[in-house]
């Protein structure tokens, strides 16, 4: 893609039925109007829509409009539309009403349908779609259908209006599950975004989901999903997700999730992007004045969530494909490029220390952006006082006395949706998908706007009708006149999708001039692959000469799921030709891991080989020893032999208390409980052989008890053997079993 225009106006023409104009900045140009400034008297009161419009900077010519605001929405935190740009708004209504997070759980949060009826841009009509939710989370339209999953359960429900009242009467479930999830609001997946591979993918749980006879079929990720708040894909089906928590701004977005788990600490420059550049001071910052530059703007971001990839067509042409991110504690939105060289992905700031969108309102609070229907940007706006959720505005706390003394925590209730527009060209129009007959879908594979290509592709396979497959099968081998690259793509998976791929369609496309369709081909070729086939083998052997990193970078990814002798030689001829290629090294890492995931388990894949070992001894050890009286997962006997070593037993959490307790043994009460049997001392075994022990019993049993810990905290739990040792010499005198009431006092004696 082209990032970089000579002076003036360039215009760029697209074929869709309609001709597009585009313009572009010159990229040495200052696209502001005025260098950035900090204001140090931020808008604390709510203002209404029309004035807070005048609190935003942003680039010469671009310009936000207001779609929908309070009354008609409140709460806003997700959007979907439907194939006929019906937008569908999730609303968090129950979301911190007051600093304590109080009535957070009821049942009161809703679903809202809002309509554009005369085609102005602005919402005029509004219905409850559907009501008594709790924190509604994920949201995606289906055909007519709705899907929505709500805080604290994995069920995922599908929900329609037969009657066309606005309000959805049929209710039925397309995902459920026993587990009961768990976990603040802000530790919770987000998502359902359809994928150009035709997978659902979502954030934080391990699975995606595929669409089948109008349930969700679920695959596991096995090693692990991605990101926290936020997911978004590109026009090739790259993923694009973030981690707030660890104040990461991306990631996961150099392979699929399937194949495993593949970071880059130089994917970006952390001290210049993870940077951050409000335009107003911002207090308050989960962290404390240490987060705070001079000037009392945020200094890092914190709250990076609601990612989208710019696929539009009525907004500057240099803005298509860029990655865009909100920040509602900075009150800014970034945008990034994206660029891919030797099939790597980076990302980089556009703006030198300033941001694409910024406000000067303290309540601006951005946290999702899309791509519309009508191919401009849109924003959701929470627009509220608080934006961190209860855990982290305890009394006492730094950023409780900000919400308090600036009184955030009074403007509840409002939210707003924003259009982001560019002078001179017009918003696209309405589409009509769910009316039109399913052969008229295919010519929207061809659309400048990924929204359309992407729904019109997800319609074709919802409505399942093989008469279109023959069209798409000429489309996407490129045999209809006028078909664009991207077209042809969507057309492939839109067969796949109809499960309508065969050998007589790929094998061509393995080695089509245009690298994204070989690479799809690669792509969809697995379940050949699975099975050995010696045909399509053959034909991936001439890719291993492919100049195309993507295509290489594809090819070692799919090879991974074949067994045949020939495809470990492609891989080992992959290697000999690119022994240094960083995204192939990387790949083989990540496949390394993945599969010690399918050995050991998630969370003994994330320890070190020696550590891994040492727990794995440890539960050979516990099963055939301890088990006996702790029980088998040290959930403790009917009979009370022993202490429980889950929930209840507190020094599990202290080491030097627990070691002591191997050492030389537990008698008497524990913790106040009486039990049949007394600890017998384990010190005459090495000291490899205790910590082996411990370390199955902290890390393993002692993790469940504690499944909201942190991977830092995993680490630290580990016993070393010269801890042990320590501890030994330590106590090389002991000669009697220690008693609760020791080990207690010793342990506030560490304490003080």
């Amino acid at each position: 893609m082209i990032k970089k225009y000579g002076p003036g106006l360039v215009v760029l023409l697209f074929l869709a039925g309609t001709l597009s104009a585009f313009y572009a900045f010159d990229a040495q140009e200052d696209p502001f109007a005025s260098p950035r400034v900090v204001s140090q008297e931020p808008v604390l009161v709510p203002l209404p829509p029309d004035e807070a419009l005048k609190t935003f900077r942003l680039p010469k010519g671009y310009r936000l409009e207001v779609v929908a605001s309070e009354p008609m929405i409140s709460e806003p935190l997700a959007l979907a539309w439907d194939g006929n740009a019906r937008l569908y708004v999730a609303q968090m209504e129950t979301y911190m009403q007051d600093v304590a997070g109080s009535g957070e759980r009821e049942a009161r949060s809703r679903i809202m349908l809002l309509e554009d009826t005369d085609n102005d841009g602005k919402m005029d009509k509004s219905s409850v779609f559907i009501d008594q939710l709790v924190l509604p989370r994920m949201i995606l339209c289906v055909g007519r259908e709705v899907l929505v999953n709500e805080t604290d359960t994995y069920d995922i429900y599908a929900y329609e209006d037969t009657n066309g009242d606005g309000k959805a009467d049929k209710k039925r479930p397309v995902y459920q599950s026993e587990q009961k999830a768990y976990g603040n609001v802000e530790h919770q997946r987000s998502g359902l975004d359809w994928n150009l591979d035709n997978w659902i993918y979502q954030t934080v749980d391990p699975v995606r989901f595929r669409y089948k006879k109008g349930k969700l079929v679920a695959d596991t990720l096995i090693s692990g999903s991605n990101g926290q708040w936020g997911l978004t894909h590109d026009n090739y089906g790259r993923l694009f997700f973030c981690r707030a928590a660890p104040e990461n701004v991306g990631s996961g977005f150099q392979i699929n999730p399937k194949y495993g788990q593949l970071e880059f600490a130089d994917a970006y420059n952390e001290a210049e992007f993870g940077a951050v550049w409000p335009i107003v001071k911002t207090p308050d910052v989960n962290g404390g004045a240490g987060k705070l530059r001079p000037d009392s703007t945020m200094a890092h971001v914190t709250a990076a969530c609601g990612q989208s990839i710019f696929r539009g067509d009525r907004l500057p042409q240099s803005l298509h494909g860029d990655y865009l991110v909100a920040e509602p504690v900075a009150r800014v939105i970034r945008r990034a490029n994206v660029t891919t060289r030797n099939g790597k992905t980076t990302l980089a700031n556009v703006y030198h220390q300033d941001e694409f969108i910024a406000s000067t309102d303290l309540n601006f609070r951005p946290v999702n952006t899309y791509t519309g229907p009508d191919g401009c940007l849109y924003i959701v706006d929470m627009y509220r006082g608080i934006i961190q959720q209860a855990t982290w505005a305890q009394p006492g706390s730094y950023l409780y006395g900000q919400i308090m003394s600036k009184g955030l925590d009074k403007n509840i209730k409002n939210g707003r949706i924003y259009r982001l527009v560019y002078e001179g060209i017009e918003p696209g129009p309405k589409p009509r998908l769910l009316d039109e007959p399913t052969a008229a879908l295919v010519k929207y594979l061809d659309h400048p706007n990924g929204w359309w290509r992407d729904n019109a592709q997800k319609e074709l396979i919802v409505r399942n009708e093989k008469k279109v497959v023959e069209v798409l099968r000429k489309k996407a081998l490129g045999q209809e006149q006028g078909t664009s690259p991207l077209g042809r793509l969507h057309a492939l998976w839109t067969l796949e999708g109809l499960e309508a791929v065969d050998k007589a369609l790929l094998l061509p496309l393995l080695t089509d001039r245009d690298a994204q369709l070989r690479k799809a081909a690669i792509w969809i070729s697995e379940p050949y692959l699975q099975k050995n086939d010696a045909q399509v083998l053959a034909k991936l052997q001439t890719l291993v000469a492919d100049e195309s990193d993507d295509v290489l970078v594809q090819l070692r990814l799919s090879l991974s799921v074949a067994t045949a002798a020939q495809a470990q030689k492609m891989v080992a001829a992959l290697r000999a030709r690119k022994p240094s290629h960083e995204m192939l090294t990387g790949i083989e890492e990540s496949l390394r891991k993945k599969e010690e995931v399918k050995k050991y388990g998630y969370k003994l894949m994330s320890l070190a080989e020696p550590v891994r070992k040492s727990v794995l001894e440890g539960a050979t050890i516990f099963g055939t020893l301890c088990a006996t009286c702790h029980g088998p997962e040290g959930q403790g006997t009917p009979t009370q032999l022993a202490p429980p070593l889950i929930g209840k037993f507190k020094l599990i959490e202290n080491k030097e208390e627990v070691i002591k307790i191997m050492l030389h043994g537990l008698k008497g009460p524990v913790d106040g409980e009486k039990y049949s049997e007394h600890m017998p001392p384990m010190g005459s075994n090495s000291d490899e052989w205790i910590a082996a022990v411990l370390n199955y019993v902290r890390y393993d049993l002692c993790m469940r008890s504690f499944p909201e810990m942190n991977e830092g905290y995993r680490n630290w739990v580990i016993v070393k053997p010269e801890q042990v040792q320590a501890v030994r010499e330590k106590t090389t005198d002991r000669r009697e079993p220690w008693t609760w009431e020791e080990l207690m006092a010793a342990k506030k004696n560490q304490k003080k």
